[in-house]
């Protein structure tokens, strides 16, 4: 009857080892597969830093062009300030040319009639 039990004892942790070796087996395929994923959560994630890296370097040279433009658009300014100063002399010295011509056109009528006088 001992030996009956001893085989019954041993077939049972016969079993229990099968079981156990299963559930190790299992494991070892669960801790893999989250190594797996792991390991492509790691490269999504490389990918992910090398794309923000990219999107800022974009957003340095779009500010860099921007801050160009605006020095651009200072400068074209400045230039349109300038020519509508010269524009204004201009204009003003048209206004003196136009009243210097009309002196000059009364004082030669004036002469005219001057020398008419005498003939």
């Amino acid at each position: 009857m001992v030996a009956g039990e001893v085989r019954a004892l041993a077939q049972r942790s016969a079993n229990a080892a099968k079981e156990i070796k299963t559930l190790i087996g299992a494991s070892v395929e669960r801790v893999e597969s989250g190594a797996r994923i792991v390991d492509g959560a790691g490269k999504t994630m490389e990918d992910i830093v090398t794309q923000v890296k990219r999107v800022s370097d974009l957003i340095a040279e779009i500010s860099s062009s921007t801050a160009e433009q605006s020095t651009g658009v200072a400068q074209v300014d400045q230039a349109v300030v300038h020519l509508d100063n010269i524009t204004q002399q201009n204009a003003a010295l048209v206004e003196q040319s136009t009243a210097a011509s009309e002196s000059l056109k009364q004082q030669a009528t004036r002469l005219v009639d001057a020398v008419n006088v005498f003939r």
